[in-house]
């Protein structure tokens, strides 16, 4: 739990240092009273005492009161000011980790989990910070404090506060012993509940498309009683400790009376009002002490949860980040536009077997090189390795003469345009999500914008809409079609203008016209580029200089589209199962 603590900045240390100034004044000020209505009751009880020595004490009481009352406040507002601040600094690093973490360490974690330790688990360590920090130094100090002020007034009277003070601790032992271990199990189920939720939000169509309602609802209700009735149990148990702790307060201030009544009634007249005085003040600090365990187990309700979210939080922060950051930013001139694989081998963390095995072949600038195998194949693994999506297990993959792996992460990325397997759209207008991220060449302009969707072939379809360029686009692309979708990814890609694009299968969604069109056009735009195109349909990669055929992990065949009919079985096969030898012929 401690650990999270150095999260804090300077300034919220300073904060936290003026916030336990002010609680010791606070609790000084708390402590004083006693002594002050001790004085008056004996005033009171005394022949001759002056009423103006009296209203003396009550009034330092009073001010006693406000001084309290202020430093109270003004703590309430630092301590407040503090959890504010971690939260947002907290939530800002473990965002900033998460985006820097590879597809490896992402999947460790679950999406769903990630967003819960992003949101609840920050929540619960804010409310200890906000609402427990206070009492946290506030408790232990005025117990401690209250302590040594009734030592010498009555042995009797100290050993009956000193068993409340460990029946309430063993108590509350026992109670954070049983409920610690359930509170991870609570931000679990959590997880579990914010993953049912995510995939039925994002699945919602097809839900209700094939009328899996009641499934869906059974399996949400399943995870939601678990998490109800794990609850259910901590605050149940949790009960148990209001009431234990006002019976032990109010049984030790019965005690306390009880006791006093009889050592008052068996003592000399002069010694009965110093009694009685004493009584008083021992019963109030008695309370004191009594009160501080009751913040203290106010604190221990909220610890065990908040320690669990701490520790979920860290082991995001902890994280290693398995793909280091390199220091390169340009490659080798003469070679700008080049990707080389140099017997490239790939297997995922923890994989026994190798997905990607001993892949070779290079393409230079104003190239375009094509994937194609059965699905499986790694095609899509092994694109990815170019962007450093994973890192490969053996061999190298080269960019402009240099490894990958020494590049700065940014730096690579501005040399690539990356279209996904699924097109990604954001929350945003047409032009947002074109000109989306940073291309390291400045703002992208409209111009630029308008053109990369024009060669995209979206256009027709961007004009069209209400507000054209400056149209919504719903999270996910929701309000648009799948080919729309791609269309606009592509645009994406073309506008930041790269020296290598990589297509992942980037176009499944279009029609074969809408294809050959687009594929026409990119050809002529990024003459000068080098393309990595990953396909099903052998119309879109057949006019590319050269073709890799994968089957299984193994290179089986490169070379253009006339060689590998020639040469390559996988090859042929596939081109067989979309279209007729003679259209392969005719082809030629």
């Amino acid at each position: 739990m401690f650990k999270i603590l150095k999260n804090f900045t300077k300034k919220e240390w300073i904060l936290s240092f003026i916030s336990f100034i002010l609680i010791l004044v606070q609790v000084y000020l708390e402590l004083k009273m006693p002594d002050y209505m001790s004085e008056i009751t004996i005033l009171v009880q005394s022949e001759g005492s002056k009423m103006s020595d009296i209203l003396l004490n009550g009034g330092y009481m009073l001010l006693c009161t406000l001084g309290s009352l202020v430093s109270s406040v003004i703590v309430g507002y630092l301590i407040s000011n503090i959890s504010a601040s971690f939260s947002l600094n907290t939530r800002k690093k473990l965002f900033d980790k998460v985006e820097s973490l590879s597809m490896e360490e992402v999947k460790r974690f679950s999406t769903s989990s990630l967003i819960t330790r992003t949101t609840n688990d920050i929540t619960q360590v804010e409310m200890l910070i906000g609402m427990g920090l206070q009492l946290l130094i506030k408790a232990p100090v005025t117990a401690v404090w209250a302590v040594t002020k009734i030592l010498n007034k009555s042995f009797v009277w100290s050993a009956i506060t000193g068993v409340a003070v460990i029946l309430l601790l063993i108590i509350i032992s026992i109670l954070t012993a049983i409920v610690m271990p359930r509170f991870k199990i609570v931000q679990k189920l959590i997880d579990s509940i914010n993953g049912v939720t995510r995939e039925n939000l994002t699945g919602i169509r097809v839900v209700r498309a094939i009328n899996a309602e009641s499934y869906q609802e059974n399996k949400f209700d399943l995870v939601n009683t678990k998490l109800t009735k794990q609850q259910t149990f901590n605050q149940k148990t949790f009960a148990i400790m209001s009431p234990i702790m006002y019976l032990v307060m109010n049984f030790l201030t019965l005690s306390i009376y009880f006791t006093g009544a009889y050592l008052i009634m068996d003592s000399i007249l002069s010694d009965k009002i110093v009694l009685f005085g004493d009584m008083v003040v021992f019963s109030s600090y008695a309370m004191q002490v009594i009160m501080s365990f009751l913040m203290l187990a106010m604190i221990f309700m909220m610890m065990p949860r908040a320690s669990v979210s701490a520790k979920r939080i860290n082991e995001v922060l902890d994280t290693e980040i398995n793909i280091k950051e390199g220091t390169k930013e340009n490659g080798l001139e003469g070679l700008v536009g080049t990707v080389e694989f140099k017997n490239v081998s790939f297997k995922y963390p923890d994989a026994e077997e190798y997905l990607l095995k001993n892949i070779s072949f290079k393409v230079n600038k104003g190239e375009t090189i094509a994937f194609i195998g059965s699905t499986g194949s790694g095609k899509s693994t092994l694109i990815n390795l170019v962007p450093r999506f994973y890192d490969v297990t053996e061999g190298e993959v080269l960019v402009d003469g240099i490894n990958v792996k020494e590049y700065k992460t940014e730096s690579l990325n501005n040399k690539i345009g990356y279209v996904p397997q699924k097109a990604v759209m954001f929350n945003g207008t047409v032009n947002e999500n074109v000109s989306y991220g940073d291309n390291g060449k400045g703002e992208i302009s409209q111009e630029k914008i308008k053109e990369a969707v024009e060669v995209a072939q979206g256009k027709d379809f961007v004009e069209k809409l209400d507000n054209k360029y400056e149209s919504h686009i719903a999270q996910g692309g929701t309000n648009i079609s799948g080919g729309q979708k791609q269309r606009l990814a592509i645009a994406r890609a073309i506008a930041k203008d790269p020296e290598i694009y990589i297509f992942d299968d980037s176009f499944s969604a279009l029609d074969y016209k809408t294809d050959a069109t687009l594929r026409k056009s990119l050809k002529k735009y990024t003459k000068d580029a080098t393309c990595l195109i990953v396909a099903q349909r052998i119309g879109t990669i057949m006019n590319a200089d050269k073709i890799v055929v994968l089957d299984e992990g193994i290179c089986v065949g490169i070379g253009t589209h006339k060689q590998l009919l020639e040469t390559c079985d996988v090859y042929k096969q596939i081109a067989l199962s979309q279209i007729t030898e003679e259209e392969l012929k005719n082809g030629r």
